[in-house]
C-alpha cells in the first residue's frame, strides 16, 4: 500500500535544496510523493541569460525547469498555487488555507513537510507557507494527515529540538545535483549555496527534518528509520 507523503513549499527549487534526497528514496520505494508549491517563483533573481525575462515570463520558464526537476526527484504531481512571490503575507489567507486544505484531501496525505516557523531562513514567504501547512493540520478539515515534519533549521535546533529522520545526500549526490541544475535560472543562488556541485559539500550533506506534530501531539520525541514508521 502505497502512503501518500506531501512537500509543502513555497517557491519551485525549494523541494531540491530542502528534500531532494528524501523525496527520490520514497518514489524509489514505491510511494507517491508529491509537491505543492505556493508561488511560480516569479520575483526570483534573474540570473545570466534569463536575466531579460520579465516577471511573468521568469514564472513560466520556472514552472518548466520544476517539471523538469519533479523527473528527476521522482515527484507523482506537482501543483501551483499561483500566489504572487514575495507577498504571500499579504494574500487572502482563507483563500490561501483552502488551497492547502484542497490540495492535501485531494491527495488524502498522511505525512506532510513544509518549512519550520522561522522559514529556516526567515523568508517572510517560507514563514507564510509553513503556517498555512500547519493551520491546515490543525484545522480539523483535513482527517488524513498523521505527522508533520519542518525541515530543521537553527531556530528548532537552539530550542532544543532534534531531527526524528535525517537523509545522507553524499550517495545519491549526482542525483540532486542535477535537480538543483533543473533549476537553471536560479543557478547564482543555487553554488552560492552548494558550490560548483561536482560533489557534495560537507556542510550541505544532510537533509534533516523534525518530527514537528504527530496525531494531535506536538513535538514527539522519537528517532524513526522510516517516515512513514508507525502509520495507521
Amino acid at each position: 500500500m502505497s502512503h501518500k507523503v506531501g512537500f509543502i513549499y513555497a517557491h519551485p527549487d525549494d523541494e531540491t535544496f530542502l528534500s531532494a534526497c528524501l523525496i527520490r528514496q520514497l518514489a524509489d520505494s514505491g510511494e507517491q510523493p508529491v509537491l505543492l508549491l505556493a508561488t511560480k517563483g516569479d520575483a526570483g533573481k534573474k540570473n545570466g541569460d534569463v536575466s531579460h525575462l520579465t516577471n511573468e515570463e521568469l514564472g513560466d520558464l520556472r514552472e518548466q525547469e520544476m517539471l523538469q526537476a519533479a523527473s528527476i526527484l521522482g515527484l507523482a504531481a506537482v501543483e501551483q498555487l499561483g500566489l504572487p512571490d514575495g507577498k504571500l503575507n499579504s494574500v487572502d489567507a482563507t483563500d490561501f488555507l483552502q488551497g492547502v486544505i484542497q490540495f492535501i484531501n485531494q491527495h488524502q496525505l498522511k505525512v506532510i513537510f513544509s518549512f519550520p516557523e522561522d522559514g529556516g531562513n526567515f523568508h517572510p514567504d517560507h514563514m507564510a507557507i509553513s503556517r498555512m501547512a500547519a493551520s491546515a493540520v490543525l484545522s480539523g478539515k483535513c482527517p488524513s494527515v498523521q505527522k508533520m515534519y519542518y525541515c530543521v533549521s537553527n531556530t528548532l535546533l537552539e530550542q532544543g529540538h532534534q531531527p526524528s529522520i535525517s537523509v545522507d545526500t553524499q550517495p545519491q549526490w549526482e542525483m540532486k545535483a542535477r535537480a538543483l541544475m533543473a533549476h537553471a535560472s536560479q543557478i547564482f543562488a543555487i553554488e552560492r549555496y552548494f558550490g560548483d556541485l561536482v560533489s557534495c559539500p560537507p556542510n550541505r550533506r544532510v537533509e534533516a527534518f523534525v518530527l514537528a506534530w504527530e496525531r494531535g501531539e506536538w513535538w514527539p520525541v522519537k528517532q524513526e528509520k522510516s517516515v512513514l514508521d508507525d502509520l495507521l
